[in-house]
């Protein structure tokens, strides 16, 4: 049924936050099966997408590196972590395609992903970008706090990186809650970036363990990318996209809010054997 078929809504009547489901701690492991699903499906697309994201990654963090500094360059990868909701948005119009039966278009994918949503998902990068630079800032502002002696004490040390690490578990908890499933739902459904955020906050403190080894993967999925002198994330970046679609289908149950007038997502999807 597509949405000049559904009877008018009324927008005050909408919840304010949309229900989720109780997941497995193990979840996200099916959340990547899907997401390898999706790239072998659509190889090229996906590669493409994939070495883009790899180059303003690598090129971020080098000029950091280089230019400025190796904290700034550390904080900055931490930071992508968090941000890959976001890069990853053209992602889920791919796998969106490919659950409705139609063949993935790479073009059609950025048309939905950064023109159809782009009020609500700049207001939504605006609220991360002022997170991530504070966040940055913190970072170096932490070196402050290294021990100035010539041979500083296990203590200090301790001291130290207790201190650094309560820092950036405050930034990475705030921004990893907002951002988990919330780009998804303003993609898949027409609701505002509040109660996309609200959505994801609530499904996040609802899946403590499903979602500490969510974020564990994405970790190792990066670290193992930048170890591979980034080559490795231009096949990992696409996977992570592809799973955290997944991943919000599986979780948020978004029914109760009406689908987009025109796009990729007005339309159900024809795969409904999971979900």
């Amino acid at each position: 049924m597509t949405e000049a078929q559904q009877e008018p809504v009324d927008r005050d009547e909408l919840p304010f936050v949309a229900p989720c489901r109780k997941l497995s701690p193990w979840a996200p492991f099916r959340w990547i099966g899907r997401g390898i699903a999706d790239l072998v499906r659509a190889p090229q697309q996906s590669l493409v997408y994939g070495l883009v994201v790899t180059v303003l990654i690598a090129t971020v963090s080098l000029l950091a590196w280089f230019r400025g500094s190796q904290w700034i360059m550390f904080a900055m990868i931490g930071g992508f972590v968090f941000l890959a909701p976001l890069t990853c948005i053209g992602l889920y119009a791919i796998s969106a395609q490919l659950e409705r039966g139609q063949p993935p278009d790479l073009t059609r994918s950025l048309r939905a992903a950064f023109k159809r949503h782009f009020g609500n998902e700049m207001i939504f990068a605006l609220v991360l970008l002022v997170i991530f630079l504070v966040w940055a800032r913190a970072a170096v502002m932490v070196t402050v706090f290294f021990p100035t002696d010539g041979e500083p004490t296990a203590s200090e040390l301790a001291s130290y990186l207790t201190f650094g690490s309560v820092v950036g578990a405050v930034f990475a908890s705030v921004t990893f809650s907002a951002s988990a499933f919330s780009l998804p739902m303003l993609m898949h459904r027409d609701v505002d970036s509040v109660t996309a955020i609200v959505t994801s906050v609530n499904a996040v403190l609802r899946n403590k363990l499903a979602m500490i080894v969510w974020l564990a993967l994405i970790v190792a999925g990066l670290l193992l990318g930048v170890a591979t002198a980034f080559a490795g994330l231009v096949v990992i970046v696409p996977v992570i996209g592809y799973a955290v679609w997944h991943g919000y289908l599986e979780t948020i149950d978004a029914d109760a809010f009406p689908r987009h007038e025109v796009g990729i997502t007005s339309i159900p999807r024809s795969d409904r054997s999971v979900f």
